[in-house]
């Protein structure tokens, strides 16, 4: 449980990261307080969007994986990106990714923060 909390965590820090750093990837809303709750529902949804639907998308395009040498994970991290963003709406969170080209520089930044969150917070395990 611990385990799953500090990866969500980070997993906020990381997009909050990408909202501030793109002015493309938007996350509207009132106050401080209600903006941290909206990036924990986004990491929560993100979360969930990368352990069921990720691995499904890197079985089935394992191929291309291959062929560009991992480079096509790039792609799939942004789609997952604008899954989660999709998802979002759905759900009435108020966190919007705009464009496919968004959504890999958005990926990129969170899978680069994400993993330097993950170095540093304590493992639960």
């Amino acid at each position: 449980m611990k385990n799953f909390l500090v990866k969500t965590i980070a997993n906020a820090g990381a997009l909050a990261v990408a909202v501030w750093l793109l002015d493309k990837i938007t996350l509207t809303g009132g106050g401080t307080g209600e903006k941290a709750l909206t990036l924990i529902v986004v990491a929560l949804v993100f979360g969930l969007v990368n352990m069921v639907v990720k691995p499904i998308v890197q079985v089935l395009t394992f191929p291309l994986f291959i062929l560009t040498l991992g480079l096509f994970t790039l792609v799939v991290n942004a789609l997952m990106l604008l899954l989660t963003s999709w998802v979002a709406d759905k759900l009435d969170v108020s966190f919007h990714v705009d464009g496919f080209w968004t959504a890999v520089l958005g990926g990129l930044i969170v899978s680069i923060v994400s993993w330097a969150l993950n170095a540093f917070l304590p493992d639960g395990d």
